[in-house]
């Protein structure tokens, strides 16, 4: 999954990316809201953490910006507000959440958790393909509950493959959706973590659940 923060606290952005990147999201960081709207304009987010007060073009203008574009991106707002009148502007603009600030990090994260999960069955916490069984919410893998250990990144290829199920995914969707903006297109990262993927499944029973598709990408199911 991939997340945009949008924050002007440049050290508390930084933290909560590191974070993230270590339960397994891909994350870029946007410092003013110009910077949101044209990041947001190019890529594709599953979630856009948005705080209010921001430099150049406010929390509250990004996100009616971004919902009149017709994006569907989880939005959870962060602010030093605690006010019920600012806490109600921001979902009527279409915010899914509000987090005032100062916050606890494992109170954010569940917050992320929870928004990703409101699109339907696409997002439930247990993934199944075959006998692999996923736990979005503890990072924990299993063939037929044998444990799969994986890092965060192989964890979240696995993931994003099982929510698109019977489609082909190309080496440089997940890329986008994995890796973020420090992705390189012309890395064999992917190769890699695939074949190490495979490797780990076998050795727990689950040979084959990935397949190749040759110059198009990767397919579970």
């Amino acid at each position: 999954m991939r997340i945009l923060i949008t924050e002007d606290e440049k050290d508390l952005a930084d933290a909560l990316a590191t974070g993230l990147r270590r339960q397994g999201y891909a994350v870029d960081i946007a410092y003013d809201g110009e910077q949101a709207l044209l990041l947001a304009e190019v890529n594709s987010y599953d979630l856009i953490i948005l705080d209010l007060n921001l430099p150049k073009v406010d929390g509250i203008k990004v996100c009616s910006t971004l919902r009149g574009w017709g994006s569907s991106a989880g939005i959870l707002m962060l602010t030093a507000r605690a006010g019920l009148d600012d806490r109600i502007k921001g979902l009527d603009q279409g915010a899914d959440d509000y987090l005032v600030k100062p916050f606890h990090f494992p109170e954010l994260l569940a917050r992320v958790r929870a928004i990703l999960r409101r699109e339907g069955d696409s997002r439930k916490p247990i993934l199944r393909a075959g006998d692999l069984m996923l736990d979005s919410n503890a990072l924990r893998a299993s063939v037929k509950d044998t444990p799969v250990m994986l890092t965060a990144k192989e964890f979240g290829i696995l993931e994003y493959l099982i929510r698109n199920a019977g489609r082909v995914v190309s080496q440089e969707e997940l890329l986008e959706h994995v890796w973020g903006e420090e992705a390189n297109a012309f890395t064999q990262s992917i190769k890699v973590h695939i074949t190490n993927i495979r490797k780990k499944l076998s050795l727990a029973g689950g040979e084959g659940l990935i397949s190749t598709m040759k110059g198009k990408g990767y397919l579970i199911g």
